[in-house]
């Protein structure tokens, strides 16, 4: 057996110690928990982009349909079949299309439908305002 210098043959020195395993899990650990809150609040963002992106869409076609047919609509629906929308789009906060909250008023004709929507989740923004008051 032929030794290095500090005395250890070739054959047993390959690999790495516990110590250095130690070390690098340690490193890993952190950037990653650094990484997780960064990963999620952007996810958040995300979703609160689409919301507004959203609300913004029906909010303009609710508009467009009340005053091209003089009357608001009664449903979210309504804007699909008359063609405004192609599909009723999904609350991104809630996952699914049924938990629009809709907003109805009487408008000038005095007939009475949707006026706005707004989000059906009760959670809230990171400015910390509900998702159903936007």
């Amino acid at each position: 057996m032929v030794g290095t210098a500090r005395g250890i043959s070739k054959r047993f020195a390959r690999g790495f110690t516990l110590l250095e395993m130690m070390v690098v899990m340690t490193i890993i650990v952190t950037i990653v928990s650094i990484a997780v809150p960064f990963y999620t609040s952007a996810l958040v963002r995300a979703r609160e982009s689409v919301l507004r992106s959203n609300l913004l869409t029906m909010r303009s076609v609710i508009d467009q349909f009340t005053y091209d047919k003089e009357a608001p609509p009664q449903s979210l629906e309504d804007l699909v079949q008359e063609g405004y929308l192609r599909e009723v789009p999904i609350d991104p906060m809630t996952n699914s299309r049924e938990t629009w909250e809709l907003i109805t008023e009487t408008g000038p004709t005095g007939e009475s439908g949707v006026f706005d929507v707004r989000s059906g989740s009760d959670e809230t923004s990171l400015t910390g305002m509900p998702y159903s008051e936007w």
